[in-house]
């Protein structure tokens, strides 16, 4: 693995910016492959979401060095070849190769590779499959034409660094798209739901995607009373999970 300098870093640091300063969801991930064809070596990818209706639905395909017709061919295909599509639904965000899962020799010959990976001269593939909650957000794949060496730990590492705020970005993206009226913010639903100013803070934390200890240490409490706080928030808002809050609850 390369050592990583501090311009490594700054722009590492630079696209975790654009996933959450990016408004419009799509743009957001039409940057995010055009920004990471700089800093890793792929040749192309693509970006599928689930629906918010149904999990198990891939939907709105981005898709960098490839046709859009190559990107919408894998959604009516996939359930019957892609031999890895278990692990998208799995409820565990996992990156993984697409050689780890199946020796080369015996993945040449699948229908899925032959339909997917052949017309497009791929040969490996890194992917990242997006859940949060246990539930299915998105899967981000990255290609490289045949010839070329497989993707390694650095590649993962780079993608793990990113994980975790895709998770939090699809998560508030499909919900905050999802049917069910109009959201609130943290304040309104404060004065509407009668939270304790205690409440709202927490509330307005979670929004932003902050971890538990994070919270707990700005706070100066315990995870034990974070858990009944936040427990108190889904009650007054007659709501069961995190799911639901960020259909009920907008980011301000």
């Amino acid at each position: 693995m390369r050592r990583f300098e501090n311009n490594d870093w700054m722009f590492l640091n630079n696209i975790i910016f654009l996933i959450h300063s990016i408004e419009d969801p799509l743009e957001m991930r039409r940057t995010l492959l055009s920004q990471l064809s700089l800093f890793m070596s792929f040749d192309s990818a693509t970006f599928y979401i689930s629906s918010a209706e149904d999990d198990r639905v891939l939907v709105s395909p981005v898709v960098f060095n490839i046709t859009p017709e190559a990107g919408e061919k894998y959604i009516r295909i996939y359930d019957a070849q892609d031999y890895a599509k278990g692990l998208m639904f799995s409820g565990k965000s996992i990156i993984y190769r697409e050689s780890d899962i199946m020796p080369d020799e015996q993945r040449v010959e699948t229908e899925y590779y032959k339909s997917c990976y052949l017309p497009c001269s791929w040969h490996y593939s890194v992917s990242m499959v997006i859940t949060y909650e246990r539930r299915f957000l998105g899967v981000l794949t990255l290609f490289r034409f045949s010839g070329k060496p497989d993707f390694e730990y650095e590649d993962i590492f780079i993608l793990e660094m990113l994980k975790g705020h895709l998770e939090f970005r699809l998560y508030r993206d499909i919900f905050s798209a999802a049917p069910g009226g109009e959201q609130l913010t943290a304040g309104q639903c404060a004065a509407k739901y009668g939270l304790t100013r205690r409440e709202e803070t927490i509330l307005s934390a979670l929004l932003e995607g902050r971890e538990s200890d994070e919270i707990c240490t700005s706070l100066c409490i315990t995870k034990n009373t974070l858990k009944k706080h936040i427990l108190n928030i889904y009650r007054k808002l007659g709501i069961k999970n995190r799911v639901q809050l960020l259909r009920t609850v907008r980011h301000n």
